[in-house]
This record gives C-alpha cells, sequence and structure tokens, in this order.
C-alpha cells in the first residue's frame, strides 16, 4: 500500500506519516523498484498515533499502542503497556491540573485585590439622588434605581455640554452629538467573571442585569441603526478601562462612555444610589434628537429585554424634522 492511500485511510497527512516512519513506529517495505510499501496494519497504527494525540499524548507516548496493533492484537491498549501508558499520561495530566489550578486561584485572587481597589466595599447602601441645587436626599431603592418618578421631566431639555471619555479613545460632547437620534442607555455597573460585585447589590431591585442589557443592545445593534438610531451608547460611572474590558470581553460594536464625577447627573439631575460605599447611576435610557432629549425610558424592569422595546419605539416613532433642518431643506 502506498503512503498516500495509508494517510488518506487514516485521516493523517503524508507528511505526518513520514515522521511516524522516521521516529520509527510505523515501518514500510521496500518494493523492488524501491517504493515504499506499508502493511495494511499502517493504516490501523497511524489512526492510532492520531486518535491519541488527540487526547493529548505525545508521538512518543503512542509507541506502546503502535507496537500493540503490530504484534497482531485487535486494539492498540489490550496490551500491559499500554494501559501503564494510559496511567502515566493520566498521572501528567493530573499533575498539570493541579498546577493550573493553583495558578488560576493565585489569579483569582489578585484580581480580587484589585477589583476591591477599584470597588470599594463597607458600609450597608443608601440611595441618593442629587438635584441642581440643595443638599443630597435620601430615597427608596425600588423607585430610584429603575428610575426617578419625575423622570419625565426631562422630555425636551437640551443635553449638556458635558465632554466624556469614550472607549474608543474620542470624547463625546453631549450637546455636540450630530445629526440624528442618539440613544444612551444609563447603568449602573458591570461585573466581571469570578469577581464579586458590591456587598448588598444584588438585593437593590433593578440593579442586576447590566451586562444582559448591553448585550441585548449589541445583539439588536443593526437594527437600532435601521431604525434611525444614528448612535448608541452606553454611560456609567464606571472609569474608561474597566468598561474597555467589558468593551472587548462582550465585543460590543458601539461604545461605552464614562463618567466617574457624575457630570451628567449632576447637569441633568439622573438618579443615583450608593451600595457598599460605591456611588452608582441608577438605570434609565435617554433618546436625545437635535440636542436634546426627546424620549425617557424609566424604569427599565427588564434590562435584558429593553433594547428591544428601544428598537419599538424607533420603529413607531418615526423622527420628526426640526424647524432648523425644514428651514434649511425648504428654503
Amino acid at each position: 500500500m502506498r503512503a498516500g492511500e495509508v494517510a488518506r485511510r487514516a485521516g493523517v497527512t503524508v507528511r505526518a506519516l513520514r515522521y511516524y516512519e522516521r521516529v520509527g513506529l510505523v515501518v514500510p517495505t521496500r518494493s523492488p523498484n524501491g517504493y515504499r510499501d506499508y502493511d495494511p496494519v499502517a493504516v490501523r497504527q497511524a489512526r492510532e498515533i492520531r486518535e491519541l494525540t488527540g487526547l493529548g499524548l505525545s508521538v512518543e507516548e503512542t509507541r506502546p499502542f503502535v507496537e500493540c496493533l503490530a504484534s497482531g492484537h485487535g486494539s492498540g491498549d489490550e496490551c500491559p503497556a499500554s494501559l501503564v501508558a494510559y496511567r502515566h499520561a493520566i498521572d501528567q495530566l493530573s499533575e498539570r491540573i493541579t498546577q493550573l489550578t493553583r495558578r488560576r486561584d493565585a489569579l483569582a485572587a489578585h484580581l480580587a485585590q484589585a477589583a476591591d481597589r477599584l470597588i470599594p466595599r463597607s458600609a450597608p447602601f443608601t440611595v441618593t439622588e442629587r438635584g441642581s441645587a440643595g443638599p443630597t436626599v435620601r430615597c427608596d431603592p425600588p423607585s430610584r434605581v429603575g428610575g426617578d418618578a419625575e423622570i419625565g421631566r426631562l422630555a425636551g431639555v437640551r443635553l449638556p455640554a458635558v465632554t466624556l471619555a469614550a472607549t474608543d479613545g474620542t470624547t463625546v460632547d453631549l450637546a455636540a452629538l450630530g445629526p440624528g437620534r442618539t440613544v444612551l442607555y444609563v447603568y449602573p455597573l458591570t461585573g466581571r467573571p469570578g469577581v464579586d460585585l458590591p456587598e448588598g447589590y444584588d438585593t437593590i431591585p433593578g440593579a442586576r442585569g447590566c451586562t444582559a442589557e448591553a448585550c441585548g443592545f449589541r445583539d439588536h445593534h443593526e437594527e437600532l441603526r435601521s431604525a434611525g438610531a444614528a448612535r448608541v451608547y452606553g454611560l456609567s460611572s464606571q472609569p474608561r478601562h474597566y468598561q474597555r474590558e467589558l468593551i472587548a470581553r462582550l465585543r460590543l460594536p458601539f461604545a461605552m462612555l464614562a463618567d466617574p464625577d457624575f457630570a451628567v447627573r449632576d447637569a441633568l439631575r439622573l438618579p443615583t444610589f450608593e451600595v457598599g460605599g460605591l456611588t452608582l447611576y441608577g438605570r434609565v435610557t435617554l433618546i436625545a434628537a437635535d440636542g436634546r432629549v426627546e424620549h425617557v425610558f424609566a424604569p427599565v424592569p427588564a434590562p435584558d429585554r429593553h433594547a428591544v422595546e428601544v428598537l419599538d419605539w424607533l420603529r413607531t416613532h418615526p423622527p420628526v424634522r426640526s424647524a432648523a433642518t425644514a428651514g434649511r431643506r425648504d428654503g
């Protein structure tokens, strides 16, 4: 049997077969004309090597199995030496797993320490809202995290001249977003795999669901654009480098805006709350056009389905030409 036929039947390349021959695992004979001639058992041997290396064994570690086949056995693991090879490979993998587990736990500990520095955990939560003037007011968590009962007052309000750092390396001035509608969804925070959220966070109604909300806007991003959203942004008080990790991990097609100083809250009186010593934004979404807030979503009871809610609104509320735009076109 020629090398090409053996390779095809065994599911390996001719190059791999030549390597097995060089290390003495598959041994052909020479025909009178000098061509290599492989015995039919070579197909089983090459296939055995392929399958065992796929399980993590090295080519050399397959030798007992190949020799078992060469001795006439129906399976490569019917010989005592093959069983020893199995046990040796398992022991090696167990040791690697132990070492990798230790490394993983050490990295997780470093990650937890870093996260604690970034998101400190301390006192029980209180929820606050800051007005444009006057002292901080304590509020009831359910009404504030889901959205300010008076948040509807924002409709028609001009967006403030607040410049925020974006995850794509640019800066965004909310007062100069450009033509078309902007979807700006404001959220408390997104966690990271293996990192605990601030103590008490899960007890606050409406706080959870930020990652699912981001995934929803990701999955429906093209539909939102087709429905008239010229741009989509997420906004939170987390720093830009933290948001960039989320962008990379979830492969978000839009940028996040970082507002660690709560400039937007102070300008628009958006709701915030505190948990574990950390101040966070309440969940609210603004649709803006022509420099003003056109529509407000608050509360947002189902963050994982919120993108669809925004999409439905865009589809059922076609944009209205502003007076300035109409004047330019009609003139």
